[in-house]
């Protein structure tokens, strides 16, 4: 409990109290706040007694006032739904890669097992030596639950609300605050517009929105690392033997093994993906992951098919140039012997 205001502090304020209620005046006001201070300074409750005065001086915030920490939103920012989306969307802005599973029923000793043994599978990848002076991304790569619902909100706020013309278009509204209006995720300007939002076809939204159904769980990247992916998918969906997705060796990962993570495995379909904003179904997945030396190897891929690509137009060109040389120097070949011929038999 709280220590009390001492009673010579309570007679001192009763009387500026009782004149502060019936006339707020700015002086009274002060000389209560003043007065609190200088009885309550040498007593070891002068924080509870000071707060209590400012109270009672009327000193708190107006009603207008708006912490820059809590700006008005359309949903309550203090519920577990607001936070959901605000996890989610800032998710879906910063990893560039992430793996959609659907899951039934694991309980969690299966979920432990399997983060148990995708922990060990991915911290043995080795670092490539374009990236041995930047952190193990190991570490960072996370299989969460989602909410779906949460997650198809954000998912949808992420692929068409744009904070910048939705500033720019309530601008101008008288109800608009000084320092801007706000756009924040879970403002008003951003519900309204997800609200009156019709989904184009053709978008990304509209290709993952038939895979966020029922229980989803997301396996998140905070990098496109081939190599990584290859061994996350080796743990949750390996593929055929002797592919490079083939399962886990039994004589080296014996808990992989175990009832409880193949139990829960069984339990894990792997739907789709979603990859630097793109949609990827399996197949395309496990390209991702099957590109031979990562990233790099592909830029050296890429490298490869422009250089072919130039070679292929250069010798086209070349071709065509020898070719009508070689036909001007054979006629004039021929030319030549036929006038030598002529003049031979007119020497005879």
């Amino acid at each position: 409990m709280p220590p009390r205001i001492p009673r010579p502090s309570r007679r001192a304020l009763l009387p500026l109290t009782q004149a502060s209620r019936s006339s707020p005046s700015p002086a009274i006001h002060a000389l209560a706040a003043a007065t609190a201070a200088r009885c309550l300074s040498t007593t070891s409750s002068s924080k509870y007694a000071l707060a209590a005065a400012a109270r009672i001086a009327g000193l708190q915030p107006s009603p207008d006032y708006v912490p820059p920490t809590k700006p008005p939103s359309a949903r309550p920012s203090e519920t577990r739904k607001s936070q959901l989306i605000r996890t989610y969307t800032s998710l879906l802005r910063s990893a560039p890669l992430v793996l959609f599973f659907q899951h039934n029923n694991l309980t969690a000793i299966e979920w432990a097992a399997i983060r148990r043994e995708l922990r060990i599978a991915l911290q043995a990848v080795p670092t490539p030596a374009s990236l041995a002076d930047q952190p193990n991304i190991a570490e960072d790569i996370h299989l969460s639950v989602f909410r779906t619902r949460m997650f198809n909100v954000a998912l949808k706020l992420v692929s068409f609300f744009d904070a910048e013309a939705a500033a720019k278009s309530n601008a101008a509204t008288p109800s608009s605050p000084s320092r801007g209006p706000y756009v924040h995720d879970l403002s008003t300007a951003a519900y309204e517009a997800m609200k009156a939002l019709e989904v184009p076809p053709d978008s990304a939204f509209a290709q993952l929105e038939p895979l966020m159904i029922g229980p989803l769980a997301g396996l998140v990247f905070p990098a496109v690392s081939p190599a990584h992916l290859a061994a996350a998918l080796r743990v949750l969906a390996p593929g055929a033997p002797g592919t490079p997705f083939a399962p886990l060796p039994r004589k080296k990962n014996p808990g992989y093994y175990s009832a409880e993570c193949q139990n829960g495995l069984a339990k894990l379909l792997l739907v789709g993906g979603r990859v630097e904003g793109g949609v990827f179904d399996v197949d395309g997945v496990r390209w991702v992951g099957g590109i031979e030396g990562g990233l790099d190897g592909l830029r050296s891929q890429l490298v490869g098919l422009l250089q072919s690509a130039g070679l292929g137009l250069t010798h086209t060109l070349e071709a065509g140039g020898k070719s009508l040389w070689l036909a001007l120097e054979g006629r004039k070949t021929a030319l030549e012997e036929e006038q030598g011929g002529g003049k031979k038999e007119e020497a005879a």
